[in-house]
């Protein structure tokens, strides 16, 4: 499942007037029904005990007062909705451009303005302001270098499993 999941970032969303907890989910490959029950508990582990604790144990001022946010409250249940696109089809998967790390500057905000460049010149402005905002916020060096990963092809992408298979014709 590792290899299939590329994210899962967690967030809130207000829907049908409720905040609720969401993750979305970044795929290389669809999973299998096993791999989705693993997920799913995985998930369950996060927001009762992981980061939904975290989210417990602060206040969130906002306009009307202090909120606090709990996730847990035991009738707790999954619903897998696809990404769609304004006009309600489900979005396609995008080609990422590929991009050089090594032998470059490794200034983590000047990786972020190459991707962003480059996915802006094919067509991905969109992508590029999703990917800047998540930067932003992943809080490391390494977590960032993942993320900009995902949407641009770097050395970091990982590779597919067809990939990773040793081959015996290559030269040592």
């Amino acid at each position: 499942m590792r290899e299939k999941v590329l994210s899962a970032v967690p967030s809130v969303e207000l829907r049908n007037g409720e905040l609720r907890g969401c993750t979305t989910i970044r795929l290389r490959e669809a999973l299998t029904e096993k791999e989705w029950t693993a997920l799913q508990e995985y998930l369950l582990g996060q927001f009762s005990d992981g980061w939904g604790e975290s989210f417990e144990q602060r206040e969130l001022s906002v306009p009307e007062g202090t909120l606090y946010v709990r996730f847990w409250d035991g009738d707790f249940s999954f619903e897998i909705a696809h990404e769609r696109e304004a006009d309600g089809r489900e979005k396609a998967p995008f080609k990422r451009p590929r991009m050089k790390l090594i032998g470059e500057d490794g200034n983590i905000f000047s990786i972020l303005g190459r991707a962003s460049s480059l996915l802006r010149e094919n067509g991905m402005p969109d992508r590029a302001k999703e990917m800047s905002e998540r930067v932003f916020q992943s809080g490391d060096y390494a977590a960032a270098l993942g993320i900009i990963s995902e949407y641009v092809e770097t050395e970091l992408t990982p590779k597919s499993p067809e990939a990773r298979k040793p081959r015996f014709d290559r030269e040592r």
